[in-house]
């Protein structure tokens, strides 16, 4: 079952998040899972000194996400082409919306692992097995403010190829009236390489109308 806590945006939520972290290291296990990286991708701050259990669990978790990605916590960054001078962060980033609940990032639906595994039978039988699936999150960057990021999305969503299944998305405010969208997917390992997906899909045409770059956030083994 799914560990989800709501209103992570909130005094209240983080206060229900640092209650339940109250005498842990990480969410429901003694290492890190993708509770974990579930939890910290609706976080999008670092918890105040209020919330001293959530906020060491933060530290620990950017810890573990910095050794996967050495020299960028952030994950490794592709560009479709040469980006514009970047704004300036406005003095006032609009907050997050409230509502946004971390069943977004919830665990596949029954009709998403159907589709997964109707994509697998498809395959020649003299596939070899895969060795493994894995959970990726990304965040994608528009051009600018007026960049349409419905358009962006469904150019997104719009690629396909054997073992890669787009999950739950969501808009983050970066700041000066730009939005990023990130986005989940599950790859087979052996089928999708997230660096040529990046480099040879999203950030050449047509994707590149609408995506400037693509930052992995997460990736951690199912």
């Amino acid at each position: 079952m799914a560990i989800t806590f709501s209103d992570l945006h909130t005094e209240g939520g983080l206060k229900s998040l640092d209650e339940f972290l109250s005498g842990k290291t990480y969410i429901s296990e003694d290492q890190l899972t993708k509770d974990d990286i579930k939890v910290y991708a609706a976080v999008l701050e670092k918890p105040g000194d209020s919330f001293p259990n959530a906020a060491n669990w933060y530290d620990v978790v950017s810890s573990n996400l910095a050794a996967s990605f050495p020299g960028n916590a952030q994950g490794v960054k592709f560009s479709g082409k040469s980006a514009p001078a970047e704004a300036a962060p406005a003095k006032d980033a609009p907050a997050a919306d409230d509502d946004d609940d971390l069943d977004l990032f919830g665990d596949e639906t029954e009709e998403e692992k159907k589709a997964a595994e109707e994509r697998e039978a498809a395959k020649k039988p003299t596939k070899k097995k895969e060795s493994g699936k894995s959970s990726v999150l990304l965040d994608v960057k528009p051009w600018d403010d007026e960049t349409d990021m419905k358009k962006l999305e469904e150019a997104v969503r719009s690629i396909e190829m054997p073992g890669l299944l787009w999950g739950a998305s969501k808009l983050v405010p970066v700041g000066y009236g730009i939005k990023k969208l990130q986005i989940m997917m599950t790859i087979v390992d052996d089928l999708v390489s997230v660096d040529s997906l990046i480099e040879e899909y999203l950030t050449v045409e047509p994707c590149n109308e609408y995506v400037q770059s693509c930052d992995i956030v997460a990736f951690n083994k199912i």
